[in-house]
Order: C-alpha cells, then structure tokens, then sequence
C-alpha cells in the first residue's frame, strides 16, 4: 500500500517512525511524501508538554479529513500521546482506525493488514519493545545523517517531567546491537551521527559498561562527526570530557539540560545542583574541552518560581554566556508530581519571563556568533535553501540539527553530504552566512 507518515515530537520519537517504516518497506509497502496520496496514513505522536499534545492533536484531525478528500482509507495513530491517553482517543476521535503506543513497532505491518482489511485495532501490549532486535531503518534525515538511539527509558523523577511514566525506566541497548546499527549506518555514508537517549551518561549503569567505553568504540568507527546529545548535569565525568579531547571526530559540543540554576526551583524540580556547582561545571568542561560548543534549556515559569529565582537565571545566562540555548515555558502536566505543587505560576508572568530570557540570550548568541566572522569553519551541507536553489544550508560541528542555527553557503558545486570549508562573511542571532574556501577539503 502507499503509506504517508508524520512523524512529531523529538529525535528519539524520530528513530521509532525509521524503524517503523524499516519494517514496512521490508513487507513491500511504499512510501509517499504528500499524504493526500497515501492509502494509509501513519500520525507518530507527542505527548510531552501541552503544546506537543495539541500540535499531534491537529495533526491526527488534519490527517482524517483526507479520508474526505484525499486516497486515505486508514489512519493509524503511534507514540507517546497514544501510549498516555490511548483510552480517550479511542473513543473521542473514531476516524483512527488503529492505535498503538510506544512498544508495538514490530507489530505495525501486522496492523496494517488488519486495518486493509477494515478492521478498527487498538492494541498496547505490556513489553516493552526490544531494540536490541535486528531492524533496517528507513533514513528520514538524509543519507548524511542519522541519530542513534543507545536507550530507552528514564529512571530520573523530575516533578514536570511525564516521560518515566510514558517510556518507562531506563533500558541500555546491548552494545553489540549499538555497534552494529552504527557500523550499517557508516557503510550507507553518514557523515554525522547523533547519540541520543532520555540520559545519555547513563548509558551502561544496567549492563555493566557506560557511555565512555561505548564512545571510544564508536570513534573508532571514523565516522566524522559523532555528537553526543542529552547529557545529564551530574553525570558529566572528566573521563568523559578528557574523551571527547582527545577523540577528534568526537564533536566538541556538549547538550546540557540543566532547568534551572535557582536552588530553590532546582529542589522543587527534583533536579541536582545549584548556582555555583552549576557555574563550576561549566568552568571545568570548558577547561577540558578548549574551543567547546555548550547547549542548554531552560523553565520558566515553574511552579513556585519567584522574581529573584527568575532574575537568578537571567544573571546566569549574562554571566556564563552559553552558546545555544532553549527556553521553555512550564508546562503543567497531569499525573506529573509538579501538577498538584501550590504557587502555579500565571500564564502572563511565564510569557513575560519568557521573553526577557529570550531576548537576553539573543543578544548573547548574536555576540558570540559575530566572532565567528573570518573564520574558516567545516561545515557539512545539508539541502538547498527553501528560499533560493542558490544557497545550501548547513552546519558546522557547534551546531546541532533541528536545534541550533544554519550557515548559508552559496551552492555553487555542493550537495548534501558533503564537507567543505568555509569562510564566515556574515552572523545574525541564531544563523551563519559564508562563503566555500575549498571544496576538497574534506573529501
């Protein structure tokens, strides 16, 4: 059958919807990129934080009209939202015709077939799915880049957090299964591989090992660029940081989600560490790492979150002058512990915060990137611009996809994949603008 599918959410949500579509294409299905010719339409949900739920919400309701109006004849509805709240979709949105959580991935050729057939399936097993199983992906991000899933799970209790409840503890994939999806995705040309995990320096507690044996062996891969994402405060060890020094194609970008910096939203969160420790390892990963990308996000608007909590951060983000970061407003989750906490912060007071924080940290990323002007910089391309067919799009290693800034480089020669150097003519807030030096230089 032709299948289209939207896939929502974050990067490890993304890897699920390849290893569906691996399973798919593997039984003969094709695959079509405008969903109002697909036969069957496939909606991998998100069912993080408010916005996520109501951005999957419109897309499963955009999705059912093209029963109306386009080819579809079944809608099958996956992810996080349908594993939390799979009993009210069910019955308020009867245009789906199958709906799974996050563990049923193997089994969404079965389902189809059923739902060929007209049958409406609901189906959430108890076990966990098994990603030490052998699976080809299906690439959504391009020959040149892919994102590894070493774990599934988390076992931190955060109070805003829904994710342990949704995906469950925290699952290591074996090695051998780690190494062997890394070693297949080297042999199709990625040029770029993104570790990822709810925890990635958690990686290997459960089986004995952790994140800098398995880090070593996947440099010794040579992959290019190997970028690890996700890192948890704590659990960042000089082995680690000495690691990534030593290892060139271990990327030099350290993703640190540290919340908040107020000891007292940080204790309420039921997250580690305050002002100074968080200063202080922040100090010790740039000693470690010279020349390091740092990322981080943010709260605003947590439960219980002053004005001096709130100016705490702000005196934060001008002080350490991070790299990249991302804020967010505080999202109040049920059956998250933070849902029932007193002191609910207005919805006005967190749009306020919001905006001063982002502006802040404009002012510092349009600071720190208008150094970067005359520098000669590796930048992997990526795709034509939307706006002109002219320009490329690309990155290079102190950004991170789907995250981060670009750099716009005119295309002349290039084409996905590959790696240039460039010269920086131009910087804004968050993107890059230059030109190609030598186009050989890192073929």
């Amino acid at each position: 059958m032709k299948i289209g599918v939207v896939s929502l959410g974050c990067a490890k949500n993304l890897v699920d919807t390849e290893i569906v579509l691996g399973f798919l294409s593997d039984a003969g299905h094709e695959f079509v990129s405008d969903p109002k010719e697909a036969e069957v339409i496939i909606v991998n949900t998100c069912g993080f934080i408010e916005a996520a739920k109501e951005e999957s919400i419109q897309a499963i309701l955009e999705m059912a009209s093209l029963k109306e109006t386009g080819q579809c004849q079944g809608l099958v509805v996956m992810g996080c939202l349908s594993q939390r709240y799979s009993e009210e979709l069910w019955k308020e949105i009867p245009e789906i015709d199958a709906l799974l959580g996050t563990n049923e991935l193997d089994l969404m050729v079965e389902i189809i077939a059923q739902v060929a057939r007209g049958e409406r399936v609901l189906k959430k097993r108890d076990a966990f799915f098994d990603y030490n199983q052998s699976y080809q992906r299906v690439s959504t991000t391009g020959s040149h880049f892919a994102y590894l899933k070493i774990a599934e799970g988390c076992n931190h209790r955060c109070a805003f957090c829904v994710i342990p409840n949704i995906r469950g503890k925290m699952r290591s994939r074996s090695v051998e299964s780690i190494m062997a999806e890394a070693q297949g995705l080297k042999e199709q040309g990625v040029q770029e591989l993104a570790v990822i995990a709810q925890d990635t320096t958690a990686f290997g507690r459960d089986l004995g090992t952790d994140i800098v044996e398995l880090l070593t062996k996947l440099a010794d891969l040579d992959i290019p660029w190997i970028r690890l994402l996700y890192t948890y405060p704590t659990s960042i060890s000089d082995e680690l940081l000495e690691l990534i020094d030593k290892r060139p194609n271990l990327v030099r970008y350290i993703d640190l989600p540290l919340q908040h910096v107020s000891a007292n939203v940080l204790r309420k969160m039921g997250r580690p560490g305050r002002m100074e420790s968080t200063k202080d390892l922040i100090h010790r990963i740039r000693t470690k790492i010279p020349g390091v990308t740092i990322r981080s996000s943010f709260i605003v608007g947590f439960p219980g979150e002053t004005e001096a909590d709130f100016r705490e951060l702000l005196g934060f983000l001008q002080e350490v002058r991070l790299d990249h970061v991302g804020i967010f407003k505080y999202s109040r989750e049920e059956s998250s512990p933070a849902y029932d906490y007193p002191d609910q912060v207005d919805e006005e007071t967190k749009e306020r915060r919001y905006n001063q924080a982002m502006e802040l940290q404009q002012e510092i990323s349009h600071a720190l990137n208008a150094r970067r002007i005359g520098q000669e910089l590796e930048v992997l391309m990526e795709y034509p611009s939307e706006e002109s067919e002219l320009v490329m799009v690309g990155r290079h290693s102190g950004q991170a996809p789907d995250v981060d800034g670009v750099v716009y480089v005119g295309r002349g020669l290039l084409e996905p994949g590959q790696r240039v150097l460039v010269r920086i003519t131009e910087s804004h807030a968050y993107d890059l603008v230059g030109e190609e030096v030598d186009h050989n230089e890192f073929t």
